[in-house]
């Protein structure tokens, strides 16, 4: 993401009682072994399956999708989903609310994201990311005939990419319009024939009695307050998947027009996944 959302109605500022930093911690040891326990054990498979599979990951996404499960266990975040899941080779697009989106999209889906080349280098979030397959991709034009030989290698290798059209993350009460650019990849004369897009919508349920953006995490808010105040809530909310029906690329005309229809098709998904809501925002 270049530019962060940011809302025009500050942060809902962060109180965190006595019992809550307990919850924190009761939360946090168990998370921390079920994450890097994990890791442990997707690295130790690679050692495998790389020089086996090669760019293929026939066990380990498998890991991956076991923690990110039981990691919304632990926080004891609600978890559904309605919607098939994509057979076909493609990607997967979805809009953006938070750091917690990774773990939901995770659980369900075995997945790769494709993620701005800066998060690489940040501590901890970054290790995870190269360990777990991530595509980083740099926004800049003169890159761009690399990066879609590189998503190109990707998708024939079974793997469904994950992205973010929306270029950042939201409150989670909107979708912000997407951004084309990243959908000119799938129109390349080697991957047009073959290549579906599923739009997903993601849809976060606050606890009882917290504003409806709970779990929106965006523009220059700090990640540990905001993890620590989501540990330090007893009864937790939800998060909703919605799985939209895929299309082929081929019937569109442009990345616009794609871009555009995904869009449309996220955004009513949200509005509809939310219209249960009734805690004020």
């Amino acid at each position: 993401m270049s530019t962060s959302w940011q809302s025009e109605v500050s942060p809902d500022p962060i109180k965190i009682n006595g019992f809550g930093w307990g919850l924190i911690v009761l939360r946090c040891v168990p998370l921390a072994l079920l994450i890097f326990g994990g890791l442990l054990v997707l690295l130790t498979l690679r050692l495998f399956e790389r020089p086996f599979c090669g760019l293929r990951r026939p066990i380990t996404p498998f890991v991956t999708q076991f923690v990110c499960r039981n990691a919304l266990r632990v926080m004891g975040i609600g978890f559904r989903t309605t919607g098939n899941l994509m057979r076909n080779r493609g990607a997967v697009v979805a809009n953006h609310s938070s750091w917690l989106d990774i773990f939901a999209l995770n659980a369900r889906k075995r997945i790769y994201f494709v993620s701005k080349a800066e998060v690489a280098n940040w501590p901890g979030i970054g290790w995870l990311a190269r360990a777990t397959g991530t595509v980083f991709i740099e926004r800049n034009p003169k890159k761009a005939r690399e990066q879609t030989l590189l998503f190109e290698q990707r998708l024939k290798a079974d793997h469904k990419l994950l992205f973010f059209p929306e270029g950042t993350s939201t409150d989670g009460l909107r979708v912000l319009n997407f951004k084309s650019t990243l959908f000119a990849a799938f129109f390349s004369d080697h991957l047009r024939g073959f290549m579906f897009v599923q739009p997903v919508s993601v849809v976060y349920h606050p606890p009882k009695k917290e504003p409806n953006r709970f779990y929106g995490w965006w523009g220059d808010m700090d990640f540990t307050p905001h993890f620590l105040k989501t540990l330090a809530v007893l009864r937790q909310g939800s998060v909703e998947l919605i799985y939209h029906t895929p299309v082929p690329v081929s019937d569109f005309a442009n990345r616009k027009k794609l871009a555009a229809y995904c869009e449309e098709t996220i955004r009513l998904g949200h509005q509809t996944g939310r219209n249960g809501l009734q805690t004020a925002d």
